[in-house]
């Protein structure tokens, strides 16, 4: 599955800042795709024995993970950091959880949503990059 999903294998946060300005996505679009994953996972985690119990209480309040709320230096892009805190979990926890047949349908479903998306950008363009950079140190 590496490389199908932008906090597939050693991705970072840039990375997925990266896949955000790549498909010009606005803050709003980026959590658009950011709560069709949480959304995702979040109900695969309510409907496992195991992980409903392990794992649903860190699903109780939004967004998933450690880093909610962490704008850090991507100005703008806040979701970055969230989508790699669920990304890790979702590739690390649940992934290995689902058969061959199974992945495939959820590449098919996220191409689908990424296409609606990323059409959406006209409607909620991304503002332009201020003259130096939104990735600095301040």
């Amino acid at each position: 599955m590496s490389g199908h999903f932008p906090f597939s294998g050693k991705a970072n946060r840039m990375a997925v800042f990266a896949f955000f300005e790549d498909h010009g996505f606005s803050l709003e679009l980026q959590e658009k795709y950011y709560r069709w994953w949480h959304e995702w996972a979040k109900n695969f985690v309510l409907g496992d024995p195991d992980l409903s119990v392990t794992k649903a209480p860190e699903f109780s309040h939004y967004p998933f993970g450690q880093h909610a709320h962490a704008n850090f230096h991507l100005h703008d892009y806040l979701w970055s950091t969230p989508m790699l805190d669920l990304g890790q979990f979702i590739e690390n926890v649940i992934f290995p959880r689902l058969d061959e047949k199974t992945l495939h349908r959820v590449e098919q479903e996220h191409e689908k949503m990424l296409g609606e998306i990323t059409q959406e950008t006209t409607r909620f363009p991304r503002s332009a990059p201020p003259e130096i950079g939104r990735y600095r140190h301040t």
